[in-house]
């Protein structure tokens, strides 16, 4: 039976403290770095008790792919699992200390492969925990080795040609997680061109976030509600190289939109440019 007994993506640091030495919980520290620091070294530095560490690019990337962080195959995601001590009845509660914009690709692969277990975001990820007066802990835990087995994909995964396909349609929303001045095409730190996707909109997974926690349901509606999304709508997000796209993706369904009606590009903006026949734009729109 789950421990986790609350619905939604999220728990909140109040509710770990009560819960951190429950039996089928285990908590992830997801930290990684565009560029700068370590996430390991930070991990080492102290961590949430308990907490056992992913690599982003070892355990949760594939070495093949479209773009920086193609999506792992089930093979590699049941291993990595296994090793963090993750059965298939298992809680799992990840964080970082970003916003939970790296957090958010362990809880999408976990709902993409049909994890039975509930994969919940820390809201507000390592500072809200401290702030809650959560202690820190550098101690390597020994975790038994678990049983996870990745299921069959239950969620959309586009891939370019997908998003040449939909981009058009009247009834689609393309939805850039980037940051403002790369949508814009102002700088481009590590991909092949800088811009975006045309007919893509800006959607800023900070702005997610109101005092480094996720926004209500009601203001997440009401923002991406000014974005285009409708009842009917399709919509696809994409960032550089699919993973902060998943911090809007757990901000959609706060907002209500039925995970259905949501993919993500794999990809992303990294596979996009790298194609020399895929229209960039750049500016506002």
């Amino acid at each position: 039976m789950s421990t986790i007994a609350r619905e939604g993506p999220l728990v909140s640091a109040a509710w770990l403290k009560k819960h951190l030495r429950s039996r089928k919980l285990r908590i992830v520290d997801l930290r990684w770095y565009l560029q700068g620091k370590d996430g390991r070294t930070e991990y080492a530095k102290g961590h949430i008790p308990g907490a056992v560490f992913a690599d982003l690019e070892r355990d949760l990337t594939a070495p093949n792919g479209p773009g920086r962080h193609p999506v792992p195959s089930p093979e590699q995601l049941t291993e990595a699992m296994r090793a963090a001590g993750i059965s298939d009845d298992t809680s799992v509660i990840i964080y970082d200390d970003l916003g939970g914009s790296i957090a958010a690709r362990l809880w999408f692969l976990l709902e993409l492969y049909g994890h039975k277990g509930q994969a919940r975001i820390l809201d507000g990820g390592l500072q809200a925990w401290t702030a809650a007066g959560g202690a820190l802990s550098a101690e390597l835990p020994k975790v038994p080795r678990g049983r996870f087995s990745a299921k069959a994909m239950r969620r959309s995964l586009l891939d370019k040609h997908d998003v040449e396909r939909l981009r058009t349609q009247r009834d689609v929303v393309l939805l850039d997680a980037r940051a403002p001045e790369r949508f814009r095409g102002d700088s481009e730190p590590i991909d092949a061109r800088p811009g975006h996707i045309p007919g893509a909109r800006n959607a800023p997974w900070p702005q997610n976030l109101e005092g480094g926690l996720f926004k209500t349901p009601a203001a997440l509606r009401s923002q991406y509600r000014a974005l285009g999304v409708g009842g009917q709508t399709e919509i696809v997000a994409y960032c550089g190289s699919g993973v902060t796209a998943c911090h809007d993706l757990i901000a959609l369904q706060l907002a209500g939109v039925p995970a259905k009606r949501v993919h993500l590009y794999e990809g992303s903006w990294s596979d996009w440019s790298r194609d020399p026949f895929r229209p960039a734009a750049t500016g506002e729109s």
